[in-house]
């Protein structure tokens, strides 16, 4: 497993490509699986707001397309003064893979940990067989 400043090194590259000319919030992600592979993104911004990309996203839908489910950690960094947590849809997307996925942000000087689940304590999970549940968490 590669140390916490090599991976603060990779999400720091990937958060000088990100594309934000809105908010001139850039962030960078590293999402690293169990195997010790790492996923990359940045933010993309859309002048339809909504339609914007978080860099959590970005880095976990690759991962998913390279045939990973299970992760040990995710990497953040962004601009700004305070290090700040994934948002609520980042949240509950990273949930349906690794509701206790621990969590680094880093902003500056700033540090901030948390595991996904101090973050998103109730998540949302579809059982095909019951329908919606809050808070039951994977199997």
């Amino acid at each position: 497993m590669e140390g916490t400043e090599d991976i603060l090194a990779k999400a720091r590259e990937v958060q000088a490509r990100a594309h934000a000319p809105y908010s001139g919030f850039r962030v960078g992600a590293v999402l690293e699986a169990h195997d010790g592979a790492m996923f990359l993104g940045c933010n993309v911004e859309n002048a339809s707001f909504g339609l914007t990309l978080c860099a959590e996203r970005g880095a976990l839908a690759a991962a998913v397309a390279a045939g990973h489910r299970a992760f040990r950690r995710l990497v953040l960094v962004t601009d700004g003064q305070e290090a700040v947590p994934p948002c609520g849809a980042c949240r509950a997307v990273l949930a349906e893979f690794s509701p206790d996925l621990p969590i680094l942000s880093v902003a500056g000087k700033a540090r901030e940990e948390w595991t996904l689940g101090e973050l998103h304590p109730l998540p949302f999970r579809l059982e095909p067989s019951n329908g919606f549940t809050a808070g039951s968490g994977p199997e």
